[in-house]
């Protein structure tokens, strides 16, 4: 049997449990607008923090910024081991951005322009009541702007006590090169990619991010739902060792790599209970690489950019 640990060091300074939560979806349909049930988001991020998550992970895109608003509603003033760790660089239009249609790419666009990183910190400052931000994440590499103007005006925040530490997002994945060459800029701590039990194309990235200590975030950890429907993989395994999907599919991810931190999103407190006690599935090796193996023959929906990003 293999014990999972339940927390990582983030940034070597900051030690977080593994089960975080993540709050995209406490907005409104097509995470536009304020939630339809604000009383009911305000009871999720505090019954999260009650059972023990101390990483919740949102954007300036989600709402945009309603998002950020709801977080500092239900828990400011912060518990003091709360980190919240938020995003920018990446734009909207409206509620059908990151619609899943057939024959429609998502408008996944970056803007990564230093004079407006500064203000997305300054609005999220703002936002969450905060005097720096714990981790901020460039929410997508802007390919148009020279990274290192990218990081490098995140870098000068940091140095001005507004940001702690530094991550990566991937829109779907960071590849290893962009982390390197992102690593000459910047002490990153985080990078959050696309990856679940069925999608393993960025296997590369958790690997780097194990040898540098980099804490790993995987976004779509249950592949967009499609692992966790009636005739999806994790459903049919679950059965057999007494959990649900989502807890086996969460169990995996810890059990995968001892630097995955993960951040599975609901609007549900019962599921918010269920999803926190994955870190408590304990199998054995051949019970891990037989899950891996069933689920290794789904495909779940991965978006891919805008054609105009």
């Amino acid at each position: 049997m293999t014990v999972i640990p339940k927390t990582l060091s983030l940034g070597g300074d900051l030690t977080v449990n593994r089960l975080g939560y993540g709050a995209m979806h406490l907005t409104g349909p097509g995470i536009w607008g304020p939630p339809k049930d604000p009383d009911q988001a305000v009871r999720v991020l505090r019954r999260a923090v009650e059972l023990g998550v101390n990483f919740i992970d949102t954007a300036d895109s989600y709402g945009p910024d309603y998002n950020e608003q709801i977080i500092r509603k239900a828990l400011h003033p912060y518990p003091e081991d709360l980190v919240i760790a938020t995003k920018g660089g990446m734009l909207r239009t409206g509620p059908r951005d990151w619609v899943r249609e057939e024959g429609r790419a998502p408008y996944i666009v970056a803007l990564g322009r230093p004079e407006y990183l500064r203000q997305q910190v300054e609005l999220s400052l703002h936002k969450l009541a905060v005097e720096r931000i714990d981790l901020y994440q460039l929410h997508r590499i802007d390919p148009v702007v020279p990274l290192a103007d990218q990081l490098g005006e995140l870098v000068r925040l940091q140095e001005e006590g507004k940001i702690r530490h530094i991550g990566l997002s991937g829109q779907p994945e960071v590849t290893t090169e962009q982390l390197a060459e992102a690593r000459t800029y910047a002490d990153i701590v985080a990078v959050e990619n696309l990856y679940n039990i069925a999608d393993r194309s960025g296997e590369a990235a958790v690997r780097y991010a194990e040898e540098h200590d980099i804490a790993f975030i995987p976004w779509f950890p249950l592949g967009h739902g499609d692992l966790v429907k009636p005739s999806g993989a994790l459903t049919e395994v679950a059965k057999k060792v007494g959990a649900t999907p989502a807890q086996v599919g969460l169990a995996w991810l810890l059990h995968h790599s001892p630097n995955t931190l993960l951040i599975p999103g609901t609007t549900s407190v019962s599921h918010l209970e269920e999803n926190i006690k994955a870190a408590d599935l304990v199998l054995d090796a051949d019970q891990w690489a037989d899950i891996a193996e069933r689920c290794s023959q789904e495909t779940p929906w991965r978006p891919t950019a805008h054609a105009s990003a």
